[in-house]
């Protein structure tokens, strides 16, 4: 496992599957304990400190998992491993560990992500596969979320050069329909999932698969979509993460074409052929020239060995079920940041805090 023991392994995913932690916390315990295992032995007292008693995950629950890993063809990949792709770990809240099958060099070459309707016109889905053709014959690997409509073409019209990232466990089939292109995909190109095995998809799902799949990306093309979907939102965590935002424009008259025409207002980049997409990424340096994006809240990193002198009761007096941006609560506080990330964490730890977008937070309701 690339310098990883099989014991630190073990831990990694106990930990990440434990109550509460998701990527930001998972992160803060590694930085401050040193080691999975030793976060694991913290826990409980960093619960208590948040007013709640605290059990880890149990470890049976996670040689079950290990085991279905195992069974289903798959394996895992950690944050920290050579393997691990470079722009995907830049992004906020990255997935700490991930589950795969097929080729994993194709997350190491140049990136693009491919978005639109399902319900897609025909035209649309003609589009997206030429596109998608296109781009993998320039050198590019397509991602996109199997979804039906323009997802399903993208990967289509990629092959082999496409990554798959679905929002269930990597041995479940969705949507059902696509479950010969996701054993395709798994086989020729690459097929990656965050939740653990056996989990079927539910709606809290898409909106983290679709920060996996902008992330991955030095682009996202969002190819046909309405005003208020997905696609748009995988836009906006393209945006929020600094990489090029991109459009197909549509025709005023099709509802399936305002969002692309909206992003495009806003700040996207039109395109109308691949080439327009190979010249926007060819040698992105982090600079994109589409101005879609919103400002996104400070990270405050954390020191260790700071003292923590804020209480999680103190903090938590601050908070309303409204996110609220980390840094804010830090200014309000006058506490230093170090110290209100651990009082933070305390609170999460015991289920009474939740972590949002762009580095907010608020109460559980």
């Amino acid at each position: 496992m690339s310098g990883l023991s099989q014991a630190e392994a073990f831990a990694r995913i106990r930990l990440l599957r434990s109550p509460n932690i998701g990527p930001v916390s998972y992160a803060q315990l590694l930085a401050r304990f040193g080691s999975a295992d030793a976060a694991l032995e913290g826990l409980p007292d960093l619960g208590k400190k948040g007013g709640r008693q605290y059990r880890p995950a149990k470890r049976e629950r996670i040689e079950r998992e290990v085991d279905a890993v195992r069974q289903a063809g798959a394996k895992y990949l950690f944050h920290d491993q050579p393997e691990y792709p470079s722009l995907l770990a830049e992004m906020a809240g990255a997935p700490p560990i991930l589950t795969w099958r097929g080729n994993l060099d194709l997350a190491q070459k140049p990136c693009v992500a491919m978005v639109g309707a399902r319900n897609a016109s025909v035209a649309a889905i003609k589009l997206a596969r030429e596109f998608a053709n296109g781009l993998a014959g320039e050198g590019f690997t397509v991602v996109s979320g199997l979804a039906r409509g323009i997802d399903g073409a993208a990967h289509e019209g990629a092959f082999p050069g496409t990554i798959g990232v679905i929002a269930s466990g990597i041995d479940i089939a969705y949507p059902p329909q696509h479950a010969d292109l996701q054993e395709r995909i798994a086989d020729e190109g690459l097929l990656l999932a965050e939740q653990p095995p056996g989990t079927e998809p539910r709606g809290s799902h898409f909106p983290s698969r679709n920060r996996i799949i902008a992330g991955l990306a030095a682009g996202t093309l969002v190819v046909e979509a309405a005003p208020k979907s997905g696609s748009l939102i995988t836009a906006r965590l393209a945006g929020e993460a600094g990489r090029e935002v991109m459009a197909i424009p549509g025709s005023p008259l099709d509802a399936r074409s305002q969002g692309c025409n909206q992003l495009i207002r806003e700040g996207g980049m039109l395109v109308q052929s691949p080439g327009d997409v190979v010249e926007l990424l060819s040698g992105f340096d982090g600079v994109p020239r589409s101005t879609f994006r919103e400002a996104v809240a400070e990270e405050f990193a954390h020191a260790p060995d700071e003292l923590a002198e804020a209480q999680p009761a103190e903090i938590a007096t601050l908070l309303s079920t409204a996110p609220v941006a980390v840094d804010e609560i830090i200014r309000q506080s006058g506490e230093s940041s170090a110290s209100v990330q651990l009082a933070l964490l305390e609170l999460e730890i015991s289920g009474q805090l939740i972590r949002h977008a762009g580095g907010r937070v608020s109460l559980a309701a």
